[in-house]
């Protein structure tokens, strides 16, 4: 009878050490960063009308720093530059914690606004 030898032995050898210069690096797509980005707007925004479109973004990505602009719809009225303001912030943390690149910039642009309520409703019309 043959004996069966297992390559066990050859699995229980330490590892060499790599250098952490020469292990290589993980590439996060653009997509994957503009994703995120999006995700964050819509966490910051809050509650949207109905009929508004989600919050998308597109993201430019040099050497590790990722510009972002944000296009998003809100409800009016509202505080536009505090909302803006909000939205910036929340997506500089959010990708800069998740993805682990620097955010110098993000520009978010304003695409529509909604009315909270029809315009004869808020002013006591009737007809």
């Amino acid at each position: 009878m043959t004996s069966v030898t297992s390559g066990s032995a050859q699995l229980r050898r330490p590892l060499a050490a790599v250098p952490p210069g020469e292990r290589g690096g993980t590439r996060i797509a653009d997509r994957v960063v503009a994703k995120i980005a999006a995700q964050a707007a819509r966490e910051a925004v809050g509650p949207l009308p109905a009929d508004a479109s989600r919050p998308h973004a597109t993201v430019v990505v040099h050497h590790g720093t990722a510009r972002l602009r944000v296009h998003l719809e809100l409800d009016y009225p509202t505080d536009i530059g505090a909302r803006c303001h909000a939205v910036r912030r929340h997506v500089t943390e959010r990708v800069g914690a998740l993805v682990g690149m620097d955010v110098p910039e993000v520009a978010v642009q304003v695409e529509r606004l909604h009315l909270a309520a029809p315009y004869g409703a808020a002013h006591g019309r009737t007809r």
